[in-house]
């Protein structure tokens, strides 16, 4: 009489025998696949690998490219099977069937957890038997990100440190840093722990005034996760910056007996405490009227002349703008006006004059180079046709004197 056994890891389900006993013919089945061991190179069989994030939903696949109604099997990494045919021995309930045929069985698994990860074996009972493995990768997204700055409050020029850590990741991070949307680059160190990589990466940074409220950004770059960010504001103080603006004459000289208002502008973190006017090398004149930021001089003379500065501090520092005064004569523009108008006619009258010579030069030298051609052809009369130089001097003359003669028969 045959005896029935309850497999270790099996649920049953029921024919004839009591709930949780398989029946025998299936018991004896499932124990040869657990005992066999395949061979061949899974040939018929085909699968794909698996990449998951934690806590997600892993979709597991055998296939079967030529159907021959061969029992198509499941088996986990420790292998035990998970599924035989679409009868899931395993207890684990994560393990559903998706879909069961001759051609295919596919199996979902939810809610991964890294002691997931590993070779799923499919397994082909034709002769010789064939196998086939894929392989499912579990992915652990960042735990924490957290930028950590040495200092809440840095002096424009100083060196600062900044850390950001990603805890509890797999595989280890990469971390990446920006300035506004300028990418910056760190110093990275990975510590690992089991199977879960913890990665810190150092920023050095030298802060200046424009970088005062600028977000210095930790961004994770990691398969399980996108657009994983934290940021943190720089807050920076620097010494004033100090203008000294001219308010009246808005343009054109600085006269005597003209005003003079100065405007001096100074800005800084913290904003400064004190503005205060001075000039430089000497007393300040006793006429100067100095009122907060503004500086004012009713009436010019040329004993105000020098370098006024304006001075500008708050708790980082000390900053100035100087401002160099000239006092021109009263009628120092009106002159200039006029020695530029003169200066005008005096270039047009010189304009013209050489021009009329230029062309007085043309009409000589056209005249001059005409009866000096005239003369040449009169001299040279009456000795073209003589045998030699002294015939060709008498016949020259002799036609000299021919001519006086005509003009005087003429006359």
């Amino acid at each position: 009489m045959a005896s029935r056994t309850e497999p270790s890891g099996c649920s049953g389900r029921g024919g004839g025998g009591a709930p949780g006993i398989l029946p025998l013919p299936l018991l004896l089945l499932l124990l040869a696949a657990a005992a066999l061991v395949p061979r061949g190179d899974g040939q018929n069989l085909v699968t794909e690998d698996v990449t998951v994030v934690e806590g997600e939903v892993a979709t597991i696949s055998c296939r079967v490219k030529n159907s021959d109604d061969s029992v198509i099997q499941l088996l986990n990494p420790n292998r035990q099977t998970i599924y035989f045919k679409d009868f899931r021995p395993l207890k684990d309930s994560r393990f559903q069937l998706v879909n069961f045929s001759n051609s295919e069985l596919r199996v979902s698994l939810t809610n991964v957890s890294v002691s997931d990860e590993g070779r799923y074996f499919c397994q082909l009972y034709t002769d010789p038997p064939q196998e086939i493995y894929t392989t499912m990768t579990v992915l652990v997204p960042p735990r924490n990100l957290v930028i950590d700055i040495q200092k809440d409050i840095a002096t424009e020029g100083e060196e600062i440190e900044l850390n950001c850590t990603a805890m509890a990741s797999r595989p280890a991070t990469a971390i990446r840093w920006f300035k506004g949307n300028k990418e910056l680059t760190g110093k990275s160190e990975v510590e690992q722990w089991s199977d879960m990589f913890t990665v810190t990466s150092q920023l050095l940074l030298t802060v200046g005034r424009e970088d005062d409220g600028v977000p210095v950004i930790c961004l994770v770059d990691h398969p399980a996760v996108k657009d994983l960010q934290t940021q943190r504001y720089l807050e920076v103080i620097y010494k004033p910056q100090v203008r000294v603006l001219q308010n009246y004459p808005l343009q054109g000289l600085t006269r005597e007996g003209e005003p003079l208002e100065l405007t001096c502008t100074a800005f800084g973190k913290p904003q400064p405490t004190e503005v205060k006017w001075l000039r430089v090398d000497d007393e300040m004149p006793q006429h100067v009227v100095v009122s907060g930021s503004n500086l004012l001089i009713n009436n010019l003379n040329k004993t105000d002349n020098g370098t006024y500065r304006c001075e500008a501090s708050n708790a980082v520092g000390k900053s100035s703008a100087d401002y160099m005064l000239f006092v021109y004569d009263s009628r120092a523009g009106d002159e200039g006006s006029i020695r530029a108008v003169d200066h005008a006619v005096i270039g047009g009258v010189v304009a013209v004059v050489v021009f009329a010579m230029l062309c007085l030069l043309i009409i000589l030298g056209r005249y001059f180079a005409r009866h000096k051609g005239t003369y040449f052809t009169h001299e040279a009369k009456g000795a073209d046709d003589a045998a030699d130089a002294d015939t060709a001097i008498i016949n020259a003359e002799g036609g000299q004197n021919n001519s006086e003669e005509k003009k005087e028969y003429f006359i």
